[in-house]
């Protein structure tokens, strides 16, 4: 790729960092802004990048012929308006990235719920057959890291987000997987459809497609219902669905049977995903802190519907309606506790469907209750259908608070 003179990087947490410094090992002059004053720029300056911290001022897009922008930077925000508005290109990280690592054949994988665990099943699977893979994107380590630390032949599973989606031009998935489409980030996106066509945008350029039935979209559809080399070891109906579209996309890959098999088997799941934290006096304590949308969480409690039911949830609005979430919780669920600025919106819906809750504000004051009430057999569950940025950093750190929480119970 031609690169560019001057680059600037705009959003400076993980992914925007590992942009900044692909660039600069790369010798370009890059500039780094984000507008938290107080952020730490980690290794920015040692490797040679301007940083500027606190401000959005046009002028530094002033001598600027790229701009590259963090998914959770919104596209109308100053500065990459101002970038389209004098005809400076702006590029996601996943798109930087890509142009890095082209020669590397790739899988993109998009949907609103699912991603994680199907990539990590999918690198799984590789590692199983014994092929070199690399599993990055929104799943924790940023495509721009991987930059000269890969052999050519690698194979790598990128977790494609709507905001990684929204600034890609030339990305070209050699296996392209969307899991499944519900709304999600409506705060951000603004409607259903421009959501949707965000996370479309991964068939661009796909050379195979693998889509879910049902949806009328032209590509191989995969199935909860298909038959597997071998059933997956992680619960739930919807990881069944997610290992269908991951096995799809390993045998589009060239993956033999027997080392899906072997990975289906083994494959016990990812943090912060219907993770067993503990079980303490005959009470299961499970962290579903990643269900950060309603669809997420009604399949977090499907997988235990079964079994007596103590639910958390609440955090920060994305503008989702709770209506259909609280008519569709079984009446397995013993008690409901809510917590964050959802509390609300929340318990107006459960109000409607008749269902009791508790407004505990907070994880902690959460936890403490719901150990003192929890009997033998009965499944904890955080499963919040909301985001976490009210009361946490990121989901991560709603589910290590759970995680310590619990063990010091």
């Amino acid at each position: 790729m031609k690169l560019p003179r001057r680059a600037l990087v705009v959003g400076l947490a993980r992914s925007g960092q590992s942009a900044a410094l692909a660039l600069a090992r790369r010798g370009v002059e890059v500039v780094a802004a984000d507008r938290d004053a107080g952020l730490d720029p980690g290794r920015l300056a040692e490797a040679g990048v301007e940083v500027r911290l606190g401000i959005e001022e046009e002028s530094l897009l002033d001598h600027v012929e790229l701009l590259v922008k963090s998914p959770g930077v919104p596209g109308e925000s100053p500065l990459p308006a101002g970038a389209r508005r004098r005809g400076i290109p702006v590029w996601s990280e996943i798109e930087l990235g890509y142009r890095f690592l082209s020669r590397n054949p790739f899988i993109g994988v998009t949907g609103t719920n699912g991603k994680t665990t199907t990539c990590e099943l999918l690198g799984a699977m590789f590692r199983a057959a014994g092929r070199a893979v690399a599993v990055a994107g929104n799943v924790g380590r940023p495509l721009t890291s991987l930059d000269g630390a890969l052999p050519g032949d690698a194979w790598i599973v990128c977790e494609l987000s709507s905001f990684q989606l929204e600034d890609v031009h030339e990305l070209a998935c050699d296996v392209a997987v969307l899991l499944n489409l519900e709304p999600d980030h409506l705060d951000r996106h603004g409607s259903f459809e421009a959501y949707r066509d965000a996370k479309l945008r991964v068939f661009e350029r796909a050379r195979v497609k693998i889509v879910p039935e049902g949806l009328g979209l032209d590509g191989s559809a995969f199935s909860p219902d298909d038959p597997l080399p071998a059933e997956p070891l992680i619960p739930g109906a919807h990881n069944r669905a997610n290992a269908a579209a991951a096995v799809a996309a390993a045998r589009a890959a060239g993956l033999a049977d027997d080392a899906i098999a072997s990975a289906l088997r083994t494959f016990a799941g990812v943090s912060h995903r219907l993770e067993l934290v503990r079980e303490h006096d005959g009470v299961r304590y499970v962290n579903d802190s990643k269900a950060t949308n309603t669809a997420a969480a009604r399949r977090g409690i499907a997988a235990y519907a079964a079994e007596p039911l103590r639910l958390l949830l609440g955090g920060s609005l994305k503008g989702e309606s709770f209506d259909e979430l609280a008519r569709a919780l079984p009446e397995t669920v013993r008690s409901i506790d809510l917590i964050g600025e959802a509390g609300d919106a929340i318990a107006a819906s459960l109000d409607r469907a008749g269902r009791p809750y508790r407004r505990s504000g907070d994880l902690a004051t959460a936890v403490e209750a719901i150990g003192r009430e929890a009997e033998r057999g009965d499944v904890v569950l955080l499963s919040p259908a909301c985001a976490s940025y009210d009361q946490f950093r990121n989901f991560e750190e709603r589910g290590e608070a759970f995680r310590r929480l619990v063990e010091a119970l």
